[in-house]
């Protein structure tokens, strides 16, 4: 437990992850809680979980001590059901707590996803797809539209997303798609944190390589702990601030905005 000169006692980092049966995938998101205990000496970090694994999130935020303030910090790469359902509910059910962002966008996770294509020897010019995870939100979709941008600056081979799910078009058909006019070696850009499900069903997308996940990579604690450090400002502040508005274009297209002070998710 971490307390300033002036007796500020920082709030609980509650690293919620998705949860995966996949054991290497398992030991990765426990090394991001490692690493963020490393960054910031002291600070309580709690693991807690939306699916597959326990601890629950629910149960995690439901055993603090009460008057423990504490940040749910999504260890996921994107807005979706997760974070505006499960971790906003979480967060809206107990006083003192407020859910982070997302991981991504974050040019951070631009330049992982590059050196991961480099360690695959993947090719400066090759076409390559972003395989993300996917989702119905259309905030996701511009969550990895802006991860994409701030990829294909770097490259001089075209860049284009894929999703696993509930978005298009699917790895397969982005995959197929460069295959259609002849572009030569295709490769995936693994948008996913670890080793699990969505991973696995890369290799059977049809591209000639697929790079490794983003971790292990000492960046994905250092962007969860800013993102920490932003939503214990907001709790030190009250709340959202007046006049905060999200200007995404995939504002006018969802319900509630987590980016947006006036729409907080409930």
């Amino acid at each position: 437990m971490t307390a300033s000169p002036s007796g500020f006692i920082a709030p609980v980092l509650i690293a919620c992850s998705h949860g995966t049966d996949n054991a290497q995938g398992r030991l990765e998101i426990d090394a991001v809680r490692s690493g963020i205990e490393a960054l910031r000496p002291g600070l309580e970090v709690l693991e807690a979980y939306v699916d597959v694994q326990d601890p629950d999130l629910v149960e995690v935020v439901a055993a603090l001590p009460p008057g423990r303030t504490a940040v749910i910090v999504p260890l996921l790469l994107s807005v979706g059901y997760h974070v505006k359902v499960d971790i906003a509910r979480a967060a809206a059910g107990r006083p003192g707590t407020v859910a982070a962002l997302p991981l991504g966008p974050d040019p951070r996770l631009a330049s992982v996803l590059q050196q991961r294509l480099l360690e695959a020897g993947v090719s400066d010019d090759d076409p390559v797809v972003l395989a993300a995870a996917g989702s119905s939100n259309a905030c996701a979709a511009e969550d990895v539209a802006e991860v994409l941008a701030v990829l294909a600056e770097g490259r001089t081979g075209p860049v284009r997303a894929g999703f696993g799910s509930k978005a298009s078009p699917s790895v397969p058909d982005a995959v197929a798609s460069y295959r259609s006019v002849g572009s030569g070696p295709v490769a995936l850009a693994s948008y996913l944190l670890a080793p699990g499900y969505f991973h696995d069903q890369l290799a059977k997308a049809g591209a000639d390589v697929v790079s490794a996940p983003l971790l292990p990579d000492p960046a994905i604690a250092e962007i969860a702990l800013d993102r920490y450090d932003d939503a214990v400002a907001r709790l030190l502040a009250g709340g959202p601030q007046p006049g905060s508005v999200c200007r995404r274009p995939c504002r006018a297209l969802v319900p509630t905005c987590v980016r947006s002070a006036a729409t907080q998710p409930v």
